[in-house]
């Protein structure tokens, strides 16, 4: 047998496994590397996270990633180039936190890699009844198994849409393995560049777990922090929004998008909440003149009341039950205050209560995904073509 696959046999046989989790989301704000231990598998998976850390993209990594992301039309030399060199990079960044976290590469047995999502199609937004869902994530993990010398599980999302899903949201899996609590309905909210939120029932039956997108979180606020304010990339702490106001002609406009009128569950991306979508919406509200912190403001309500009305529709009109908040935008109070006010018997929280780090909880939800695809069984979360389905996720590229 091939040395590779021996190896490969005999970590699935180990009782337990060191695995890195990589997270490279729509914000572009770089790279979360998570080191987990984890024993066991399916609902019996325990876990510890090592280390984590965030290592931000540099300028030139960022502009790299725009020239093709969430675009029509792109280089395709470029586009092909990104892929291996993305790969490449997330390697090296991989070593490094491992020589900073002084873990030799030998002792670390898989890496997780989630890529970095371009474009995401599915078949409601692209509307071509001959085409299938599809997404793109960058990234190539043969190169990323060489340059570390360590065997990588990746594009998680594949599996996903050939077996009739939209590729998202795959939190949902690690959610309801790592946060379902018996007794007790949960919501594991993700505030990264798009919003997503699972429900985990009380009663930990999987065909009722329920995840779904639910809008833009912080994708339009970066981008019009980026537009509006030179040199900073995002809104720390939501205090541009604070000085501005909400425009209700403005919110009202933007809502209008047939993405908040589509029924649950479904997916989304920055493809369609770009500044485009802002532009057009303030040139029908007659609002084109608004102040930046005004413009901020009304997006930080627009974010919150998608999630509001997302809850509500699946949960009803007043929901109440605790919210676990992970991603970015827990560090924004403005859009938490929104929130609140839109959901207020919910009790708001961060998922650190539950023992995970908020803006580590991505790359540990990739890393148990990759724990499943080695030694777990396939089994179906949630129902309807959300669903993850019973199939094993993830590819697998050996280093030699």
């Amino acid at each position: 047998m091939n040395a590779q696959l021996t190896r490969l046999c005999r970590l699935a046989q180990q009782p337990s496994r060191r695995i890195v989790g990589l997270m490279s989301g729509t914000s572009l704000d770089g790279l979360d590397v998570a080191l987990c231990r984890f024993t066991g598998h399916g609902p019996a998976t325990q876990i510890t996270v090592e280390q984590f850390a965030t290592v931000a993209y540099s300028t030139d990594t960022r502009q790299r990633i725009q020239q093709v992301f969430a675009r029509q039309q792109v280089d395709l030399q470029h586009l092909t180039l990104l892929h291996a060199w993305l790969g490449t990079l997330h390697g090296e960044l991989v070593l490094e936190c491992l020589q900073r976290w002084e873990v030799p590469p030998a002792e670390v047995d898989l890496i997780a890699s989630h890529g970095q999502t371009v474009f995401h199609a599915p078949r409601h937004q692209h509307q071509l009844p001959d085409w299938p869902n599809a997404t793109l994530q960058l990234g190539d993990a043969d190169h990323l198994a060489v340059r570390t010398d360590i065997l990588t599980v990746s594009d998680f999302r594949q599996k996903h849409v050939a077996a009739g899903g939209e590729g998202a949201p795959l939190a949902v899996y690690g959610d309801y393995l790592l946060f379902s609590q018996p007794g007790e309905d949960r919501l594991l909210l993700n505030l990264g560049g798009i919003a997503n939120f699972t429900y985990l029932p009380g009663s930990l039956d999987a065909t009722a777990v329920f995840s779904t997108d639910t809008g833009p979180a912080n994708t339009l606020l970066d981008a019009v922090v980026r537009q509006h304010y030179p040199g900073l990339s995002y809104d720390a702490d939501g205090m541009l929004a604070a000085q501005g106001t909400v425009q209700e002609n403005l919110l009202t406009e933007l809502l209008q998008h047939s993405f908040f009128q589509a029924k649950l569950p479904k997916t989304t991306g920055p493809e369609l909440f770009g500044l485009a979508y802002l532009r057009t919406a303030q040139e029908r509200s007659h609002t084109q003149h608004l102040s930046p912190p005004d413009l901020l403001a009304t997006l930080t309500a627009l974010s919150a009341e998608g999630i509001a009305r997302a809850v509500r529709q699946r949960l009803g009109l007043h929901p109440a039950l605790p919210i676990y908040i992970s991603g970015g935008g827990l560090h924004n109070p403005v859009l938490l205050a929104a929130l609140q006010a839109r959901l207020p018997l919910c009790r708001l929280g961060s998922t650190a209560v539950l023992g995970i780090q908020p803006d580590a909880k991505e790359a540990v939800l990739f890393a148990t995904l990759a724990n499943e695809t080695l030694v777990g069984e396939p089994r179906t979360i949630g129902s309807g073509t959300q669903a993850v389905p019973a199939v094993s996720l993830g590819k697998i590229s050996l280093p030699g």
